[in-house]
C-alpha cells in the first residue's frame, strides 16, 4: 500500500510542481503573488478541451497550442491587471489579481457552462508491478514533468533571457541600469509560468477526466502552498514543495482518512514554516537599517 500511495503522490505532485513554478517565478521577479495564475491555467485547460473535442486536433498539438494560448493569456493578464499598477502598491495589486481571478471564472462559465466536462485524451492502460498498479497516463505525466523541468533549467541557467530573469529577480532597478528591458522580462516570466501551468492543467484534467470553471481554486491553493513550502521565489523549491504536497496528501489519504486529504498538506506546511519560515529552499532575507 505504501508504494502505491507513493506512485499516486508523485503523479499528483508533478502537477502541483508545474503550477507552483508560475507562482515562484512571478514572485521571484516582482515580489507579488499572481492570484489569477490558477484561473489562467483553467482557461487554458478549457481551450485544450475545445481543441481536442470540437476541432479534433491531435493530442500533442493540442497540448502545445493550449499551453501557448495559456501563455498569451498570462501575458495579457500581466499587461492589463498588473503593469498599470505600481508594484509597491501591494494592496492594489492584490485586489486587481483577485478581480481578474473572479472575471476569468465567470468568463469560463459563460463560454463553457458551469458544469464539469470530461477530458479524455489518452486511452488508459493499466500495468502492475508487484503490489503497485499504475497507468500509462501516470507515466506520461511524470515524463512530461521531468522534460519540462529539464528544459526550464536550460532556459533559466544557460540562456541570455534566463540571465536577465535572474538579474531582475535580484534587483529590477539594477537590471534596468544594465540595459535589461524589465517589462519584456516580466511579461516573458508571466508567459513562461503560464505556459507550464497550461500543460499542467491539461494533464490534471485528463488525469481526473474532469474540467470545470472552479478547478483552479483548490489546485491553485495547493500549488501556492507548494511554492511557500519550498521557498517562494525558488524554482527548485517549487518543485520540491509540489512533490512533498502530493506525497503528504496521498499518504494521509491512504493511512489516515481520505475525507481530509485536502487538509494534510496545509497542516504540514504550517508546521514546517513554523520551524523554517523561509521555506525549504528559501533564502533568509536580512533587512539592514
Amino acid at each position: 500500500m505504501f508504494f502505491q500511495q507513493v506512485v499516486n503522490g508523485l503523479t499528483v505532485g508533478s502537477i502541483y510542481a508545474l503550477v507552483a513554478l508560475g507562482y515562484s517565478m512571478v514572485y521571484g521577479v516582482l515580489q507579488i503573488v499572481n492570484w489569477a495564475h490558477a484561473d489562467v491555467m483553467m482557461i487554458g485547460t478549457f481551450i485544450g478541451l475545445t481543441l481536442v473535442s470540437v476541432l479534433h486536433i491531435p493530442v500533442i498539438a493540442m497540448i502545445v497550442l493550449a499551453a501557448a494560448a495559456t501563455a498569451a493569456l498570462g501575458m495579457g493578464v500581466e499587461r492589463i491587471a498588473y503593469r498599470p499598477i505600481k508594484v509597491n502598491r501591494r494592496m492594489a495589486v492584490l485586489v486587481s489579481a483577485l478581480g481578474m481571478s473572479v472575471f476569468l471564472q465567470n468568463f469560463a462559465q459563460l463560454v463553457w457552462g458551469s458544469g464539469s466536462k470530461p477530458l479524455q485524451i489518452f486511452t488508459r492502460k493499466t500495468f502492475t508491478a508487484g503490489t503497485v498498479t499504475f497507468t500509462n497516463l501516470q507515466i506520461i505525466i511524470t515524463l512530461i514533468t521531468f522534460l519540462i523541468l529539464f528544459i526550464l533549467y536550460i532556459l533559466v541557467y544557460k540562456t541570455k533571457i534566463g540571465v536577465a530573469m535572474r538579474a531582475c529577480s535580484t534587483s529590477i532597478e539594477n537590471a534596468k541600469l544594465m540595459g535589461i528591458n524589465s517589462n519584456l522580462i516580466i511579461s516573458a516570466t508571466f508567459g513562461l509560468g503560464s505556459f507550464i501551468a497550461g500543460i499542467g492543467g491539461v494533464l490534471i484534467g485528463a488525469y481526473y477526466n474532469s474540467v470545470y470553471p472552479t478547478m483552479g481554486y483548490l489546485l491553485g491553493m495547493k500549488a501556492f502552498a507548494a511554492a511557500i513550502l519550498g521557498g517562494i521565489g525558488s524554482i527548485p523549491g517549487a518543485v520540491i514543495g509540489g512533490y512533498l504536497i502530493g506525497l503528504i496528501e496521498s499518504l494521509g489519504a491512504g493511512y489516515l482518512s481520505s475525507n481530509y486529504r485536502d487538509a494534510y498538506s496545509f497542516i504540514v506546511m504550517i508546521v514546517i514554516l513554523g520551524l523554517r519560515p523561509s521555506g525549504i529552499m528559501g533564502a533568509k532575507r536580512i533587512d539592514k537599517v
